[in-house]
């Protein structure tokens, strides 16, 4: 089972792809120490 990121934890390595294909890789990509990462499952 997946557990939730708690406060303080350290984000996972994980690779997205972004809306236009381009992919990015988190935390490796992040270029502050305080970063929003938002999912929309939305219904296009």
């Amino acid at each position: 089972m997946v557990e939730k990121l708690q406060p303080g934890d350290m984000f996972p390595d994980i690779t997205l792809t972004s809306v236009d294909g381009s992919e990015i890789n988190l935390p490796a990509d992040l270029t502050s120490p305080f970063t929003v990462v938002l999912f929309y499952r939305g219904h296009w």
